[in-house]
Parts: C-alpha cells; sequence; structure tokens
C-alpha cells in the first residue's frame, strides 16, 4: 500500500471512530420518553415521604430529598438525602441496549462503601412513566459476597408522572417505596458525599 492509500485509509477510520464517539446512544421511544421525563427536573430538589416500607427503619424517620442534580443526553444523577446522610446516589444511564439504574454509596470523607455501584438494567420497553430494572448480574455477585443474599432477586422501579416521583425496591417478601411531590421544589442541597458542587 502507498502511503497516500495508507493516509487515506487512516484518515477514514479516525474520522469513524470520532464520529462514533459523538454518535448518540441508540434507545427507544419508551426509554427517550421517560429519561427526558427526569430530566425536564434537571437543577430541582423535591421533598418526599416513605409510602411503603414493609421493614420499617428508623433511618428513613428523616427529611426526604432527591435531587435532579446532574444531566446531560445519556446520564442522569440523582441523589437522594436522608437527613444529614447524603451516601447515596441514583444514576439512570443510557446504554445503547437500555437503561441502566446504579446506586453510588459513599461514605462522608467521599470513598466507596463496600456496597457501592449495585442497581439493574431494564428488560424490556417499558413506559414513558415507569421503568423497571431487575437486577444485574455485578450486583448478584457483589451482594453473595457482602452476605445480602436476599437481594439477588431485587427489581428497583422508578416512576415519573407530572406531580410526582417515585422510587420503589420490591423482592419477595419486601417493599420500599418513596414518593417525592414534584410540585412543590425546594432549595437544591450542597453535593452529595464525594462529588463537587
Amino acid at each position: 500500500m502507498n502511503i497516500q492509500k495508507w493516509l487515506l485509509v487512516s484518515f477514514i477510520l479516525t474520522s469513524n471512530a470520532a464520529f462514533a464517539s459523538q454518535a448518540p446512544l441508540v434507545s427507544i421511544p419508551t426509554h427517550d420518553a421517560f429519561f427526558s421525563n427526569l430530566a425536564q427536573h434537571c437543577g430541582k430538589a423535591f421533598e418526599g415521604k416513605v409510602a411503603v416500607d414493609n421493614q420499617p427503619s428508623p433511618a428513613f424517620d428523616a427529611k426526604l430529598v432527591m435531587f435532579v442534580r446532574k444531566c446531560d443526553q445519556a446520564e442522569l444523577q440523582i441523589p437522594f438525602y436522608v437527613g444529614d446522610n447524603a451516601s447515596r446516589t441514583w444514576i439512570i444511564k443510557k446504554t445503547g441496549s437500555g437503561l441502566s439504574l446504579k446506586h453510588d454509596h459513599r461514605h462522608k470523607d467521599g470513598t466507596d462503601d463496600s456496597v457501592t455501584m449495585y442497581g439493574g438494567h431494564t428488560q424490556d420497553a417499558g413506559y414513558n412513566q415507569i421503568q423497571s430494572f431487575p437486577v444485574d448480574q455485578y450486583s448478584k455477585e457483589l451482594f453473595a459476597q457482602q452476605g445480602l443474599p436476599q437481594s439477588i432477586t431485587n427489581t428497583w422501579q422508578i416512576y415519573i408522572y407530572p406531580e410526582m416521583f417515585t422510587y420503589r425496591l420490591v423482592r419477595e417478601g419486601r417493599e420500599f417505596r418513596v414518593d417525592f411531590d414534584l410540585t412543590k421544589p425546594i432549595p437544591t442541597p450542597a453535593a452529595p458525599w464525594g462529588y463537587e458542587d
């Protein structure tokens, strides 16, 4: 191959790679609509309350706040504050084969909790207002290693309606649900642990 052909091939390959890195992730209408319904609240925080908890924990007897803190075309970061505890951030991503939900758990110094980045991935189209995230393989292995075998059948669900955002965890014998009132934005909190304003 002469130098001109080599340069042309190199240019085409480089151009294709650059285009691929800028191309939007493939998605389907229900996933896009769900993502957009959440993203429209970017920069706003809302107070919520526990609506269902069949194994009540005193930890949740506190002010509950969700903050749609950071949004781009592929990822939403939504910290969940429980009183003064800012250890939890929900991360929803477009993956090219659906949507993923991860739970980023940090210590107050910003370091990772031993149980972090667990979650699930959509397995169907879902709905514009509702998506389900059955537990993924990484999370099953993490839960098994950390002595949390009851969590390997988790499914997380997120509902987004004009007046309400709901986070729900279900598995056999367990249901936990928090509803947030989207009609009354509140002052935005500081960055969650491990993140910066």
